[in-house]
């Protein structure tokens, strides 16, 4: 085994006391860029090197990524010592633990994983059997309302109590007839593989044995610990009491999916006489940074107290920006990047946060206006969407009747009753004939095929010709130009048909209101808007996309949402969209989880290392409309005293001070 000394030695204090306070419960309070995954590995080593045997230590975390990561950083410690160390996430343990006793499970024959799509299909049919309106209630909706209660340890009773109305009587019912398909199948899922190991190690026996088995157990991430979790732990570790938590409050921001923040704060009441040792220095960031964070995160009243300090000392001086739009804060960030590569930084350096994945559109449109390679993370680029390839093929077709990869695209949809042989006799004939699919569309004689199969897609490039026609001039009018092509071919019923689901339906909306919101954007700030130069600016061509998409592979900058950004970390940061009701998000108000959004704002300020760059708007264009934006009340905050030296860039824009009580209050 490898010498741990130089290891130990090179910690710092708190980080040292992390690692050598091996017996009894542990606390470890680890701030953002502190060197958790290090010292959680370097504690798994330095019990092995004292004597522990490595298969009585259990360490868990929440994704195959971090399991992984820990399991590969052990081995480049100790190497082949560490191999009988059990390092996965919750549910793999679990697995594993209720393969061993398919018998306690009341199932013949074992059980299997039931999948999402498996899950979809069971619900639905629970759903019908007592009767539930699709307007009630989707089967999406259902799973997550069932999900959150077993993770919040309701039952079916519980959940009907708390959602008023007959929604929560509906789900109810049908979470119990949902039960009873699984069990007709044998089957578990994601929740249940948790729901069931509570049960079983609350039998003495089966209790005893785990807790003999793991007599040091590990948690990472302990501020995302949900109630069965939660349970899972005390239920192992209660008698040995050879646990060591590690986790950070401050980043809590998976309570919507039923993470209980309140494990972490009430850790030293369930585990009395732990000890606690906070990791307050900081290896990611530098002091502007930190001091961002620190004054932003100190707003929130039910936290565990710290403060990040840096360990990189000072650096560059935040910058705050006021913009006008959402185009224009796209072009200045873009323009910000742009000035930097060609200062010699790399691409990867870079990454643009905002809170919800609409927010990408303009920063997209932007970048591969600059030829900027980038990558989109967690989420689809906004022009491989099929409501936008669909529209923006509809607004080729308007502008240029003869394009006739846009015309090919959209004749059936919505369905129009066009087959695919029609389809190929005519390409045929305009091949032969060598003119365009649309005039042989307009002829109505092809050879083979009747008028009356061709005549739908008469109809369209005749209504197509009309709104040309009563448009020859799109300077004042290009965003009702734009509603009316969508209005007037119908396309609100393709959305309808292709996405039966009303929230489903409601996100691919989103992605066609952006299009008006980009339309308007580009209307005000050009002299005489053209639908041609408007599309130009929106559509990269499929040869250029693949060049972006091969650059990507190697060099990018990245795009993604705060939520996607948690454990990751870049020299330069841009955190974009601080306003009301976006960040935090509306939603977040109406349902007083401000808290939340403000740890999500904290998390993504933590995510910077060298550099960051916060805006936002005065303005916004919503469903092809401007819209009046306010500063968020976390920029608020951040000037309630007066700002340390380094935190204004010189020659930046602020936001405007606090006007009244009302714009500083913490809670809505």
């Amino acid at each position: 085994m490898a010498d741990l000394r130089p290891l130990i030695a090179s910690l710092n204090p708190e980080q040292r006391e992390a690692v050598e306070t091996t017996e009894g419960p542990l606390l470890v309070l680890a701030g953002a860029g502190t060197g958790k995954t290090r010292v959680v590995t370097t504690r798994i080593a330095y019990l092995i090197a004292k004597g522990v045997r490595p298969e009585h230590i259990l360490a868990v975390t929440f994704t195959n990524k971090a399991a992984a990561e820990m399991r590969e950083r052990l081995e480049q410690l100790i190497g082949a010592a560490g191999e009988g160390v059990i390092a996965s996430t919750f549910h793999s343990f679990c697995l594993n633990l209720l393969r061993e006793r398919p018998e306690d499970l009341g199932m013949p024959r074992g059980f299997s994983i039931c999948d999402p799509g498996d899950q979809q299909t069971l619900i639905t049919k629970s759903l019908r059997e007592v009767r539930a309106p699709a307007s009630a209630v989707k089967p999406r909706e259902a799973l997550s309302m069932i999900s959150l209660a077993k993770n919040r340890l309701e039952g079916p009773d519980q959940l009907a109590r708390r959602v008023s109305g007959e929604r929560g009587e509906l789900v109810a019912l049908a979470w119990e007839r949902y039960q009873d398909a699984l069990r007709r199948r044998r089957k578990l899922d994601f929740d249940d593989l948790l729901l069931e190991t509570r049960r079983l190690l609350q039998e003495r026996p089966l209790q005893d044995l785990v807790a003999e088995r793991h007599r040091y157990m590990l948690v990472d991430e302990y501020q995302d610990t949900n109630g069965p979790q939660f349970e899972i732990v005390r239920g192992i570790a209660g008698r040995h009491r050879n646990l060591c938590v590690v986790g950070d409050d401050d980043q809590s921001i998976y309570g919507w999916r039923g993470a209980d923040m309140t494990k972490i704060l009430s850790f030293e009441k369930h585990f009395p006489g732990a000890k606690v040792v906070k990791l307050e220095t900081n290896y990611r960031s530098t002091a502007p940074i930190l001091r961002c964070a620190n004054r932003l995160i100190a707003n929130n009243p039910g936290r565990h107290e710290k403060v990040l300090r840096s360990a990189l000392g000072d650096g560059e001086p935040i910058q705050l920006t006021t913009m006008r739009d959402e185009e224009v804060e796209a072009e200045k960030v873009v323009q910000r990047i742009a000035e930097l590569v060609e200062a010699g930084h790399a691409l990867d350096e870079f990454a643009i946060l905002f809170r919800t994945a609409v927010q990408a559109r303009p920063f997209e449109s932007e970048l591969r206006l600059k030829g900027i390679p980038y990558t989109l993370v967690g989420g689809q680029s906004f022009f491989d969407r099929k409501e936008v390839r669909d529209v923006l093929a509809y607004l080729r077709l308007l502008d240029s009747p003869d394009d006739e990869e846009a015309l090919l695209r959209v004749l059936n949809a919505p369905p129009r009753g066009i087959g695919k042989a029609t389809i190929d006799r005519c390409l045929a004939h305009a091949t032969a004939e060598g003119i365009s699919l649309a005039e042989v569309f307009q002829k109505g004689e092809v050879p083979g095929v009747k008028a009356d199969r061709i005549a739908p897609a008469q109809r369209l490039l005749t209504r197509l010709a009309t709104l040309r026609s009563l448009h020859p001039d799109a300077t004042s009018n290009l965003v009702p130009l734009i509603r009316a092509t969508i209005d007037e071919v119908g396309y609100e019923e393709e959305v309808r048909r292709c996405y039966p689901d009303e929230g489903d339906r409601t996100k691919r909306w989103e992605a066609v209101d952006e299009i008006l919101n980009a339309a308007e954007n580009y209307a005000r700030r050009s002299k005489r808007p053209r639908l041609q130069r408007f599309i130009d600016e929106l559509l990269l061509k499929a040869d250029e996309r693949d060049d972006a998409e091969k650059a990507a592979k190697r060099l990018t900058v990245t795009l993604m949402t705060l939520h996607a950004s948690k454990g990751l970390e870049f020299p330069r940061v841009f955190l974009v969209g601080l306003e009301e009701g976006i960040l935090p998000h509306l939603k977040a108000a109406q349902e007083d989880t401000i808290e939340e959004e403000r740890r999500l704002a904290y998390v993504g300020i933590t995510r910077a290392q060298r550099a960051l760059q916060m805006s936002f708007c005065l303005e916004r264009a919503r469903g092809g409309q401007r819209v009046q934006r306010h500063p968020s009340r976390f920029v608020l905050e951040l000037q309630q005293r007066q700002p340390p030296a380094g935190w204004l860039a010189a020659g930046q824009d602020a936001p405007p001070k606090p006007r009244g009580r009302g714009r500083r209050r913490r809670r809505r």
